[in-house]
């Protein structure tokens, strides 16, 4: 499909596990995923999703 990558593309692209991105495939955390029967496809300019549980500073702060 033009314009659309699978999870292998995607994780190779972003560095993580196909697994990863299934997962956030299924939580929505991708902008204008789409599952085909099982398969998800993923558009090629959709940009990684960033860990919210990274974000902010370190304990006590």
């Amino acid at each position: 499909m033009n314009g659309y990558i699978t999870v292998q593309e995607a994780a190779e692209k972003w560095g993580i596990t196909a697994r990863q991105v299934q997962i956030l495939c299924k939580a929505n955390r991708i902008a204008g995923v789409a599952r085909l029967s099982r398969i998800w496809i993923i558009p090629e300019n959709a940009k990684k999703p960033t860990c919210e549980k990274r974000k902010g500073g370190l304990k006590g702060e």
